[in-house]
């Protein structure tokens, strides 16, 4: 029987981001999720999270988390808060931890990536944080720019450079069967 843990690290790693960076809202919790998934995947062919991502005009968006926001799952709500605020005139969401964020489920590889990211974006804003998404040959910048797909699946199979990364995609795929097996 596979065993899954996404929706305990996708729980970790939203109190990991809230918990180690400056002004952890909505959108910013988002695009460091993203990165997470995407760079995971980039490096073993599987996500974190397996959250999916669409192209929305500001970036990626996990839809099944952003339509969690509104209604929060009683295990979310066990970890975080969310304070609604007022900034630049835009009502915002900021993301508060309640606890520690519980790092037994991840890899030593998810672990360290995770910390990675919290440093590298600790006192960046969100709108510097999107910008960042929509770097061109990105996955975001491809769905929505160049394939014209807006509120399109973001494939993760666009953060590997496939005439470098051929295995990944193969175990990629590996793990896509095994997952399909287990359903």
């Amino acid at each position: 029987m596979l065993i899954n843990h996404d929706r305990k690290k996708l729980i970790a790693a939203i109190v990991y981001f809230a918990k180690n960076t400056d002004n952890c809202g909505k959108t910013k919790l988002f695009k460091l999720l993203y990165f997470l998934d995407f760079e995971h995947f980039k490096q073993t062919g599987r996500s974190v999270t397996g959250l999916d991502y669409y192209a929305w005009k500001l970036g990626p968006v996990p839809i099944s988390l952003y339509d969690e926001f509104d209604s929060p799952e009683p295990d979310l709500l066990e970890y975080v808060k969310f304070e609604p605020m007022v900034y630049g005139g835009y009502g915002l969401i900021n993301v508060k931890p309640l606890s520690e964020p519980d790092m037994s489920h991840f890899s030593k590889r998810e672990a360290n990536l995770i910390r990675e990211l919290a440093e590298q974006y600790k006192n960046v804003t969100a709108t510097n944080i999107v910008e960042k998404t929509h770097l061109e040959n990105q996955p975001w910048h491809k769905v929505y720019t160049e394939e014209n797909k807006p509120q399109h699946l973001i494939p993760y199979q666009y953060a590997i450079d496939a005439t470098k990364d051929e295995h990944i995609l193969e175990l990629a795929e590996e793990s896509k069967q095994m997952k399909d097996a287990y359903r």
